[in-house]
């Protein structure tokens, strides 16, 4: 178990928003904390204290007028801190090698595997082909429907026909390095976890999964580890201090 520090960029600044809250129309979204410092500052603290393995995220679609302004301080955090973090936000298979090239580990995809809420083989293996599997991450972030856990995509605001399983993940994992999983509904909220999630998480434990969304407090981050029985990795966002929250980032970076 072991702490994977994030970036998100809204509109060209560095941001922590409420999750599911985000809407391409007007580029809004509900926001925890507004950094006046760039993505590179970030990314130049986190290769300070080797955190290796977190996560750039673009939320600014492609058609976005902000979206330019988001790459690059995308892209100022990937040189800031080459092969030290991973990057997603309108991945697909004919840039994803452009982001490796700029310094990313591996790049993130949801809503090119899981275009318009159905799942395409097709482009995950496109786009295997293309960067290979050690360098993917598959983000299954996931919203509860009808008792259970479904992935969602385009910016968390679209449901998916696939239902997050032990089954889903085997076959999934077959063409990733790593998972990643957003509690959507509880992102953001320091609200403490998505118990069962975790828990089903923590119990398939195959490949490295990295879950985000409701640690608010040490407390949390117990419990998490309990559930979890420390198979897992973890983000916390909004609720460190780097971002306006009261988790001290020098405690977690030691961790």
């Amino acid at each position: 178990m072991k702490f994977r520090p994030c970036i998100d960029i809204h509109n060209g600044k560095v941001k922590q928003i409420v999750g599911g809250s985000l809407r391409d129309q007007g580029d809004q979204a509900v926001t925890n904390f507004s950094s006046e410092l760039d993505a590179a500052w970030y990314a130049q603290l986190y290769k300070r204290d080797s955190l290796k393995g977190g996560h750039i995220i673009l939320l600014n679609p492609a058609a976005s007028e902000y979206y330019e302004a988001t790459k690059k301080q995308a892209l100022r955090a990937l040189a800031a801190y080459p092969q030290g973090m991973q990057i997603g936000g309108g991945i697909h298979a004919e840039n994803a090698a452009e982001y490796l090239e700029a310094g990313a580990s591996h790049v993130i995809v949801t809503s090119y595997v899981f275009q318009d809420g159905v799942f395409h083989l097709e482009n995950l293996k496109r786009l295997l082909s293309a960067v290979g599997k050690e360098h993917i991450v598959l983000d299954l972030s996931c919203r509860k429907k009808d008792g259970a856990y479904y992935i969602v995509t385009n910016r968390w605001q679209t449901f998916t026909d696939v239902c997050l399983t032990p089954k889903v993940l085997d076959e999934l994992s077959a063409y990733c390095d790593e998972i990643l999983v957003h509690g959507v509904d509880v992102e953001g909220r320091s609200s403490g976890v998505e118990t069962e999630l975790v828990r089903m998480l923590g119990g398939w434990n195959k490949i490295p999964v990295t879950y985000a969304g409701g640690i608010g407090s040490m407390e949390d981050l117990e419990s998490f580890a309990a559930v979890s029985k420390k198979k897992l990795d973890f983000t916390i966002g909004s609720a460190l201090d780097l971002f306006g929250g009261n988790i001290p980032y020098e405690i977690i970076a030691k961790l």
